[in-house]
């Protein structure tokens, strides 16, 4: 399997359903710049680096399957707006088989 199912809600409401790649070492936050779903420069201003919170999610369902948050990524969102107890940083969330049929929303831009 190359391409998994998720479903990206974006910032002005609209749900897009994505067939994102397995075999490209990517992460949330990439494919959401890749399909252009959140203006740029509002989305993965760190790079990726989980050092901005700019690519926060909602995480809807599947949740489950997500890897255990890392101690930077709590740590981020411990300092991040609009957050939710469903939030997670997209630049940490990899795209992979485990993850089909997630689907996310993207929070408010600061």
């Amino acid at each position: 399997m190359s391409d998994i199912n998720i479903k990206i809600t974006d910032r002005e409401g609209i749900t897009h359903d994505i067939a994102a790649p397995t075999d490209m070492s990517m992460n949330l936050m990439e494919v959401i710049r890749a399909y252009e779903l959140a203006e740029e420069g509002t989305i993965g201003v760190c790079g990726g680096m989980a050092m901005c919170a700019s690519c926060q999610v909602y995480v809807i369902n599947n949740g489950d399957k997500l890897t255990e948050m890392g101690d930077e990524e709590d740590a981020m969102l411990g300092e991040a707006f609009h957050l939710q107890d469903n939030s997670r940083l997209g630049c940490q969330i990899h795209i992979s088989e485990e993850i089909e049929g997630l689907e996310v929303e993207i929070a408010p831009y600061p």
